[in-house]
């Protein structure tokens, strides 16, 4: 167990008491476009440690919930968009997310 907190992967909904909405980490994020998709993310169903691994934890299980999710797309624009650094989104590590931003610079660069 490590010293720090992680990120969790809470959803509430509108009919939710004011205060926990208020700290949620979904409500304190400022994200780029419609995040609407969250309220049928499989990954709000599930743990969210394993979305967070530690460093070379394996990431197996949560992409492994990421092949069956219907808004995958949308998780990994939102995350690209969102410059998301730690985590799985999308079903892509920190790394895997990295490697498309840079191929996304040289597209356009080009």
């Amino acid at each position: 167990m490590t010293a720090f907190s992680r990120p969790h992967l809470t959803l509430l909904t509108d009919d939710a008491p004011a205060p926990a909405r208020e700290a949620s980490p979904w409500t304190d994020l400022a994200p780029v476009g419609d995040a609407s998709w969250r309220l049928d993310a499989l990954c709000a169903e599930t743990d969210p440690e394993a979305f967070f691994p530690e460093k070379g934890g394996s990431t197996r299980d949560a992409k492994r919930v990421c092949g069956g999710c219907t808004v995958r797309a949308e998780c990994l624009e939102f995350a690209l968009a969102n410059d998301e650094r730690f985590g799985i989104w999308g079903g892509l590590s920190e790394r895997e997310r990295r490697r498309i931003r840079l191929r996304q610079r040289t597209d356009l660069s080009a």
